[in-house]
């Protein structure tokens, strides 16, 4: 699913216009990045995840091409981390009906 898909997606489940929708998405994707600019930012949104901000520290790395090492410097990371309906939504959506009756 790209952008404009979930845009009409929302917009369709919420009964409201693509111009409302994609309003609503720009303001959360907005939100969501300023409140990680922020030192210590973190979204959390109970039960599908959580935004946060991780130090990513200087390591040795090696260039695929010539195989020769190179340095890579430390940098600030976005994560995400799926909650626990999240999870068991991804993880029981594709299980074989054979193996989720062994399951039970």
């Amino acid at each position: 699913m790209n952008k404009s898909e979930l845009i009409d997606a929302i917009a369709k489940d919420a009964g409201i216009t693509k111009v409302a929708a994609k309003a609503a998405l720009e303001s959360f994707i907005s939100n969501v990045t300023s409140t990680l600019k922020k030192k210590d930012g973190k979204v959390s949104l109970v039960g599908f995840g959580t935004f946060s901000v991780a130090e990513r520290a200087a390591r040795q790395g090696i260039n695929p091409a010539t195989k020769k090492p190179i340095n890579i410097e430390a940098k600030t990371v976005a994560k995400f981390k799926a909650g626990a309906d999240l999870s068991t939504a991804v993880a029981t959506a594709n299980v074989p009906a054979a193996a989720a009756k062994k399951k039970k």
